[in-house]
């Protein structure tokens, strides 16, 4: 089947799975939609496929009020196989066009200027940063719509610099005025963002709580009920943030709730991306879980996500400490780590993990384990202090730091998609009730299949048992 007819399919049958792989211009109308509106069905010689959103708008087409493409799930179909350029939009999701150049990111990414703007061009049909602009644009709309923020503080959140740049571009975008986004009252400063993060089904919450659950850290990770909450630090200002299940979402329309404190008027787009990495909010699971399904079987687990870290940093520190011990073994130090390093979100009593400068100036006495490990911990947070652009693959040169703690790090700290832990003591206890494979067979979504491994364990056993014969 080709993509036009999984579009046409997707968009009469309104199938969630495929919210945010592709939008819906409608010619009668003039405005796109994403696939799962519940406007009346256009007549299929009236709509237009595209990409992505800013390729909708850039064909003349303004978004739909009703389904609000600004609130669909990111990461469309072709992220899942072009590396580079899902490395170019998370950079862009970082804010890399607002605080550099397009020659600057193309430097990051190691590829000429040209073959950037090639790549754009040919899996979304924009320039970079028109595509960066218009989520920009998309960010304020949604803020607009769900926030009471005024409209000056929105517009620097959503990264622009000056009312009037953001008032010209938001006209120029999506063909209508903030006004006329926003028709009721606002009613003073609001300390506590709540928002609605969209994602595609499947999403197994539960079994995403409780792998947090048996590994948060007193003070600064908490599950209550639905609702998991942990805090943060982003350019040096310290925020908590909390989600669960949105009470309204649909059976077309899945949305977690957010709430969110972080007191700067800076701009909000790479927290926001930062948190839906972290509850893996963009994972393409239909494709996934069809790459997956044929070596897992009955064992799959559908809508089992990666449950992220806030950084590869707290990542690596994590697998340091978890080594050869248990998982409640591996908290006990790291909670004991915080008692003694970690600083709080002001005027609260909640925490934050340590820095790297706490850790590096510590003896690190209060957690029990060998010397040689307080070692790794010390010259991994002086590494990081004296190189903060490096990345877990240049920690490899440390002493007491290898390739598992490197791929754990960039598994749960980066949301990296292709990262298998073959050698983890959990994959292998795994893999004796799977049938044979090739590691080969599980790209590009190796990290999805690690924690399917780790899942598995938890099955029933008569389930593994029945696999393992086939």
């Amino acid at each position: 089947m080709s993509d036009l007819q999984l579009y046409q399919q997707a968009r009469l049958s309104r199938d969630p799975r495929f919210d945010g792989l592709f939008f819906i211009g409608v010619k009668s109308t003039g405005i796109y939609c994403r696939p799962i509106c519940p406007a009346k069905l256009p007549a299929e010689h009236q709509v237009e496929y595209y990409s992505c959103a800013a390729a909708a708008a850039q064909a003349g087409f303004r978004p739909c009020l009703r389904c609000r493409p600004d609130s669909a799930p990111r990461s469309p179909a072709w992220l899942g196989v072009q590396t580079t350029l899902r490395r170019a939009i998370k950079l862009i999701d970082q804010g890399a066009l607002q605080q550099g150049n397009q020659g600057q990111l193309a430097d990051r990414l190691g590829i000429s200027e040209r073959y950037l703007r090639k790549l754009f061009q040919q899996h979304l049909g924009v320039a970079p940063k028109h595509y960066a602009l218009y989520q920009q644009v998309l960010l304020a709309k949604q803020l607009l719509h769900q926030t009471q923020l005024p409209v000056a503080e929105i517009a620097l959140r959503s990264g622009f610099h000056s009312l009037r740049r953001f008032n010209d571009a938001f006209k120029q975008q999506v063909q209508l005025t903030p006004g006329q986004i926003r028709r009721r009252p606002q009613h003073g400063e609001q300390t506590v963002l709540e928002l609605q993060l969209s994602y595609r089904p499947p999403l197994d919450w539960e079994a995403q709580l409780a792998f947090w659950q048996s590994r948060t850290l007193d003070g600064m990770e908490w599950v209550r009920g639905q609702i998991y909450g942990r805090t943060f630090v982003h350019q040096n200002v310290p925020g908590w943030f909390e989600l669960c299940p949105h009470p309204a979402s649909t059976q077309q329309n899945h949305s977690l709730q957010l709430k969110l404190y972080w007191p700067s008027s800076a701009d909000l787009s790479p927290v926001l991306a930062k948190i839906r990495q972290l509850a893996d909010l963009d994972a393409n699971m239909l494709a996934i879980e069809q790459q997956l399904s044929p070596v897992f079987g009955d064992q799959l687990t559908a809508g089992l996500r990666i449950p992220g870290l806030w950084g590869s940093f707290e990542a690596a520190i994590r697998a340091i400490l978890g080594q050869q011990v248990s998982v409640q073994g591996a908290r006990t130090q790291l909670n004991r780590l915080l008692t003694e390093l970690a600083a709080t979100v002001p005027g609260t009593d909640k925490k934050l993990f340590p820095t790297p400068e706490a850790i590096a100036a510590s003896e690190l006495l209060m957690i029990k384990v060998p010397q040689a490990r307080r070692d790794t911990l010390k010259a991994l947070a002086r590494f990081v202090i004296a190189q903060p652009d490096s990345t877990p693959d240049d920690w490899l040169q440390l002493k007491g730091i290898g390739p598992w703690t490197v791929a754990y790090a960039k598994m749960r700290g980066l949301g990296e998609p292709d990262l298998w832990l073959g050698g983890d003591l959990g994959v292998q206890k795994a893999l004796a009730h799977l049938p044979t494979f090739s590691e080969q067979q599980l790209s590009p979504w190796r990290s999805y299949a690690t924690f399917q491994a780790w899942h598995s364990l938890s099955l029933p056993k008569a389930v593994k048992d029945s696999v393992s014969k086939d």
